[in-house]
């Protein structure tokens, strides 16, 4: 794990602000991420909220469907 670059950041948050982003569990991502990790093949990101890394599987979310991000 390594935190998301800026640029990752800005990638992810562009997808959720047009609304197509989901968590691997299928749900819509409604809120922009202030700060994440993504796993070292980059194919998955975990958000960190108040501090906290939120690393439960399902609420994963897959870089895959992301389709400005850059690429690991």
């Amino acid at each position: 794990m390594r935190p998301l670059s800026k640029r990752e950041l800005d990638a992810l948050n562009e997808g959720i602000g047009g609304g197509k982003v989901d968590t691997v569990a299928g749900v819509t991502v409604g809120e922009r991420v202030s700060e994440g990790l993504i796993t070292t093949d980059g194919k998955v990101i975990y958000r960190v909220e108040d501090g906290i890394p939120v690393m439960l599987p399902e609420e994963g979310i897959g870089t895959l469907q992301l389709a400005d991000f850059p690429a690991a």
